[in-house]
């Protein structure tokens, strides 16, 4: 510890990563970093006082508690497990916390890894957006041991406006899985309702009017219709990349729970053609633009 706060190392500064870095360094948080594909990020944070590594195994090493904020389970299996990963390095005694948006099977399996080396694992995967990250405003879903989630506690509310223990290892990553599926599902609806209009020849600002008088109106809503209406897909700063992966490690969650899920076929779907066309960069109001020109938009 360093000022009374633990040192941290962070794995995967991309747009949420690089926020939660940036915010944690501004509050004196000893940093510790390795690139992985921002490499800018990385630059960044060096900037701001981050010691630069190579390897998860050195990041663990050097840190109280190790984060994860990485875009699928199979990276943040390679970066625990391989020769020169976290768990190969991990100090007794150090929280390790997966923050991003994980399989709960995968999320399992690690932990007892994790325990093995007296460590304690954690998942605790967030909701908002890179810029609530920043402001220490995110929405952070903990699970696992009581006690490991009391220790980060201090660190989570430096984060998050919103902190919630929701139960044992892997609770967190299937409450995300839920939300996401939802939030997506809503988003790509709201998308098409706007493609849809454009092809009946109905202005969008008054299917948007009309349609957020009522009780559709939320901010998943309000994210899509800034893009369809204002040209600015920002407001959800979340590729359709990320958003498929999500939908469908939550289809995948479903299947090993043993029941089928009927809703996020239709999101999936149309994430799935967004992606196989190149699109899977782009961010998740941005599928307005992808279905109007699908639909061969008539305005």
């Amino acid at each position: 510890m360093s000022n009374g706060k633990p040192s941290i190392g962070f794995i995967g500064l991309g747009l949420m990563g690089a926020a939660m870095v940036e915010r944690l360094q501004g509050l004196g948080y000893p940093m510790t970093v390795m690139a992985n594909r921002s490499r800018a990020n990385v630059a960044a944070a060096v900037a701001r006082g981050a010691t630069e590594v190579a390897t998860p195994r050195e990041i663990a090493a050097a840190s109280d508690i190790v984060m994860l904020c990485m875009d699928t389970s199979a990276s943040v299996e390679a970066r625990m497990f391989e020769p020169d990963g976290v768990i190969a390095g991990v100090r007794s005694g150090a929280l390790v916390i997966d923050f991003g948006t994980s399989l709960p099977d995968s999320t399992k399996r690690i932990g007892p890894a994790v325990a093995e080396r007296g460590a304690t694992y954690l998942d605790a995967p967030l909701g908002r957006t890179p810029s609530h990250a920043k402001e220490g405003k995110l929405n952070i879903m903990a699970a696992g041991d009581e006690a490991a989630f009391q220790r980060a506690l201090p660190v989570f509310h430096d984060l998050g406006e919103n902190v919630f223990h929701v139960g044992a290892l892997g609770a967190g990553h299937t409450l995300k899985l839920i939300n996401n599926f939802f939030a997506m599902t809503t988003a790509c609806g709201m998308a098409e309702a706007f493609a849809m209009a454009d092809r009946a020849g109905i202005a969008r600002d008054r299917l948007y009017q009309v349609m957020s008088a009522g009780p559709l109106r939320s901010g998943m809503m309000d994210f899509v219709a800034a893009n369809a209406l204002e040209g600015d897909p920002t407001k959800l700063a979340f590729s359709i990349a990320n958003a498929r992966k999500d939908v469908g490690y939550y289809s995948r969650m479903a299947e090993d729970l043993g029941v089928p899920t009927i809703m996020s076929i239709g999101a999936r779907q149309a994430l799935g053609l967004a992606v196989a066309e190149g699109q899977g960069d782009r961010l998740v109001p941005e599928m307005v633009d992808y279905l109007a020109g699908l639909f061969g938009d008539k305005r």
